[in-house]
């Protein structure tokens, strides 16, 4: 198996993190597009991509993106493919290799995630035509009170985690795994705190039991959050104290590196949990380097500024880059 540790590294250069613009064809259209009054359709996904990842000087911030497979087979208004202009600016192509949610039988109210049938096929396709350095498997973790998420349903979705994780590192791409807790729901953050460790636990078993070499792993995990029906709005530094505490407490110093998603956060909080974690991370020294792997919160005020129209665009793209800077900021603590 390929050593994985210095593609690792390159993903966590200092100041540097990535941008997740991996939305489904359904998802870049109903959740992106439409809300803003943009047409949908793949001739503007491709222009909505455009805005982002042409956008001059990301490079400054971004490590690298994480694609969906249509944008690999797009190209940018210049006509350069877009794996190939990320490659040009030293920013890393990577690619999602899920394939969505599907019920789970023995829960109806939890999901597991598909996919691993050609997995193996899909993954060398990705790394021979378009050179993607890395993956990532999402799966979503639902809490209902005490009855949810299941102690079934976390280990079926750790064990696809762990299949994916080995078949991509296989493939000599870094997998990155992402056991999303979701925001949804009226729970605690100690409830959150404690459903991330359940799932921290069982993810690094699973990841151990199908012989994945943790250093060429990257773990996206989620914050832990007072749910949003909880009118509760927790403080940087209780969320920086419940999150850190969990992934210290079930995450090995082997695994290579935690990225943090921002999971339905506005801007402004993604990126002062983001501040405070990395600050206490100084404080009670966390093993493994930490980032950034956000959508929503580089890109919400940029689509709604740009709407769709190319006169749009400069300022969509200048928003952009300011929340890439305050991310960026934000790892210094």
């Amino acid at each position: 198996m390929v050593d994985l540790s210095e593609e690792v590294q390159k993903i966590f250069a200092p100041g540097k993190g990535l941008l997740a613009a991996d939305e489904s064809d359904n998802s870049a259209d109903t959740k992106r597009l439409a809300p803003y009054g943009i047409e949908i359709g793949p001739e503007m996904r491709q222009k909505f991509r455009d805005m982002l990842l042409a956008a001059p000087g990301i490079e400054e911030y971004l490590s690298g993106v994480i694609l969906y497979s249509e944008t690999l087979e797009q190209s940018a208004n210049d006509g350069t493919p877009f794996a190939e202009l990320l490659r040009k600016k030293g920013i890393i192509p990577g690619i999602k290799v899920d394939e969505g949610l599907e019920p789970f039988p023995d829960s109806e109210k939890e999901t597991i995630t598909k996919g691993l049938i050609g997995l193996p096929e899909r993954l060398n396709g990705f790394y021979t035509k378009y050179h993607t350095s890395f993956t990532k498997w999402r799966a979503a973790i639902t809490i209902e009170g005490d009855q949810l998420p299941t102690a079934q349903a976390l280990v079926e979705n750790a064990k696809r985690l762990a299949m994916y994780a080995f078949e991509a590192q296989n493939a000599g791409m870094v997998p990155i795994v992402e056991p999303e807790v979701l925001l949804d729901g009226n729970h605690s953050r100690l409830r959150a705190r404690e459903v991330i460790t359940k799932m921290m636990h069982v993810l690094v078993g699973a990841l151990e039991d199908h012989s994945v070499d943790l250093s060429g792993v990257i773990i996206k995990s989620s914050m832990a959050l007072s749910g949003k029906e909880s009118g509760r709005t927790d403080t940087p530094e209780e969320v920086a104290e419940d999150t850190l505490g969990a992934l210290q407490e079930a995450v090995p110093k082997t695994i290579g590196g935690i990225v943090f998603l921002s999971g339905g956060q506005i801007p402004d909080q993604a990126i002062d949990n983001l501040r405070a974690i990395c600050k206490v991370a100084r404080t009670k020294p966390a093993p493994w380097p930490l980032t950034f792997s956000y959508a929503r919160a580089f890109q919400e005020e940029a689509l709604a500024i740009w709407k769709g129209l190319p006169e749009n665009l400069p300022a969509a793209r200048e928003a952009m880059l300011a929340r890439l800077k305050s991310a960026s900021e934000a790892l210094s603590g």
